[in-house]
């Protein structure tokens, strides 16, 4: 599903305009981007929850070489599934 069918099917459901729905995703998505940059866990029951983590620098080998590279430590985000989004998901 892409952003634009998103838009449709939420507006559809809850009779806002797509303008309306439009803009309410795109502030969802800020927030919860701005929340977990600064390191918040942004939970949702029953959907799941977002939150960042940090991965570990280390060396790694360039395949094809024996040429061996620093990757530096890095922030990346988990999801975590929540358990009625999953037991959906399994039906």
């Amino acid at each position: 599903m892409k952003k634009s069918e998103l838009i449709d099917a939420v507006a559809s459901k809850t009779g806002l305009s797509k303008t309306d729905v439009d803009a309410l995703i795109k502030a969802t998505l800020e927030t919860i981007t701005e929340a977990v940059a600064k390191d918040d866990k942004v939970s949702f029951i029953g959907f799941g929850s977002f939150e960042r983590t940090t991965r570990a620098g280390r060396k790694a080998k360039i395949p094809g070489t024996d040429r061996i590279v620093d990757v530096p430590e890095s922030k990346s985000v988990k999801f975590k599934v929540g358990k009625q989004f999953k037991e959906a998901v399994n039906k």
